[in-house]
């Protein structure tokens, strides 16, 4: 701490340096010697000056202070890696986010996607509105009680900053209270995985087909047209029907229960892949006649449960797997032989999630069971032979910040270098890959140790489960676990 100079008002407000006296006025003949009792109790200005604010030297003050400092440093909490003590809790630094909201559902959610809307991309202004479809996860005996719930989220606001509450006290809507609408369809079983997909259609006028998939316990693939439940939310007066709670087909094929399905994004009247934990990988169609069709030729090869599936964002016949046995594969549906095109061991235990980047279509993102994630370039894939065993080429980027399983990864849909991820350490962590490992500027994490440059944001999230971006609000992330969470960071 600097030294701050005495003031010397009568001096002109001219500091005095340490050890000088202001010549005193020659006042004797006036008013004779004058003799203070008391000035052997004082210390000399000098003194007071070398012992600082608190009677010590600043620079034994200051030692100890960065010794303080770098005790915080090493005591920091990390969520998920540190554990709260009994009655301790965690609360959000308001102040990092932009937008931050939790709702609730009847019963947990598994899974959940995003339904893409009318409303606009690339929308900044609040309150925020979005759309989502959800499979329930209902505990013990009570499975009759699972939905699968069509949702609408409104009333999403920015989080209150001072000067802006002052800027904008007159706009109400901006501080309006989060709102979930639900309109659901009752389930017998719950819902492993759930994606959604949305057909145009042929009249501009009208709202395209959104249709749902979702993966059972029941070992079931119930695909439901979830059109005129999405609409019920803006049209009032809108009925729902008994016969379109109804799925328009549940497909049997699979002989255990899965986790794994996904909508071909190439494919617009609709294509489905769905894998199971006997190993067995199935495509179904949507024929001419509105219909359904599968291959009841299954894809085989792996030696563990599908984990997760994934639709090339580049090739209409080609998707990627991942599974339990610790590898990925690609296929390619024309294939008579229906064996893998590339295999690769990505880890030694479980692969549990997977994402196929839509910006840059040869990465490819993983997470394991033993908390790694990795990304890896397929253009570094070989070509399977006949005999070989899996190849184990090095991936492009791989971390291992987290302790527990990885139970969601997904790339950003515009930035191919941000990527979030959800870990069974209650975490859900935004990455920025563009950040380089030589940077030494980015390599200060605060003097807190195992923290990666490229960790951008960490948000606790209790048994967070799944997490994806909205494709429509830059930045926002939506998260399931106990509860929905929607939130914006100031940093992406």
């Amino acid at each position: 701490m600097s030294k701050r100079p005495a003031e010397d008002h009568a001096n002109g407000g001219v500091p005095l340096k340490g050890g000088d006296r202001q010549e005193k006025p020659d006042l004797d003949d006036e008013l004779g010697e004058f003799e203070d009792e008391f000035e052997d109790e004082y210390e000399s200005e000098d003194e007071i000056l070398e012992a600082g604010v608190d009677g010590r030297p600043d620079s034994e003050r200051e030692a100890e202070e960065k010794a303080e400092s770098m005790d915080v440093d090493q005591q920091t909490f990390i969520v998920g890696r540190n554990k709260l003590e009994p009655g301790q809790t965690l609360s959000p630094d308001l102040s990092t986010y932009e937008m931050l909201h939790a709702l609730s559902t009847p019963w947990p959610c598994l899974s959940f996607d995003i339904v893409k809307d009318s409303l606009g991309d690339n929308r900044k202004t609040y309150p925020a509105t979005m759309y989502a479809v959800a499979g329930t996860q209902a505990e013990g005996k009570r499975d009759k009680e699972n939905q699968l719930m069509v949702m609408k989220f409104s009333g999403l606001s920015r989080m209150e900053r001072d000067q802006e509450a002052e800027d904008s006290s007159d706009d109400e809507d901006e501080d309006a209270d989060p709102i979930l609408e639900s309109a659901s369809i009752p389930l017998t079983s719950t819902t492993n995985r759930i994606r959604a997909h949305q057909t145009p259609a042929s009249d501009s006028s009208r709202p395209p087909t959104t249709l749902t998939a979702s993966m059972t316990e029941a070992a079931q693939v119930l695909i439901h047209d979830v059109t005129s439940h999405l609409a019920s939310f803006d049209t009032p007066g809108t009925i729902i029907t008994p016969q379109q709670n109804k799925p328009l087909s549940t497909l049997r094929m699979h002989k255990s229960e899965g986790y794994a399905v996904d909508w071909s994004p190439l494919i617009s009247t609709g294509k489905l892949v769905t894998g199971d934990n006997d190993g067995q990988i199935y495509v179904t169609t949507r024929t001419a006649g509105e219909g359904w069709a599968t291959d009841s030729r299954p894809f085989t090869g792996h030696t563990g449960s599908i984990e997760e599936l994934q639709w090339s964002p580049s090739e209409r016949n080609v998707f990627a797997s991942a599974s339990s046995d610790g590898t990925i594969k690609v296929w390619d549906v024309r294939s008579k032989s229906r064996t893998a095109a590339l295999s690769v061991q990505v880890s030694n235990t479980d692969v549990n999630v997977m994402s196929w980047s839509h910006q840059t279509s040869h990465l490819l993102a993983s997470g394991a069971d033993d908390g790694v994630w990795a990304v890896w370039d397929l253009r570094q894939w070989k070509p399977n032979s006949a005999s070989s065993a899996p190849s184990k080429p090095a991936p492009v980027a791989s971390f291992s910040f987290h302790k527990e399983q990885i139970t969601s990864v997904e790339w950003h849909p515009t930035d191919d270098s941000i990527v979030a991820v959800a870990a069974g350490d209650d975490t859900l962590t935004l990455w920025d890959l563009a950040v380089e490992l030589d940077d030494e500027e980015s390599k200060d994490t605060g003097g807190v140790s195992e923290v990666p440059p490229q960790l951008l944001f960490v948000h606790y999230m209790e048994k967070v489960k799944e997490a994806h971006w909205h494709p429509q609000i830059p930045g926002c992330v939506i998260g399931t676990g106990e509860s929905f969470n929607v939130f914006k960071t100031i940093s992406v």
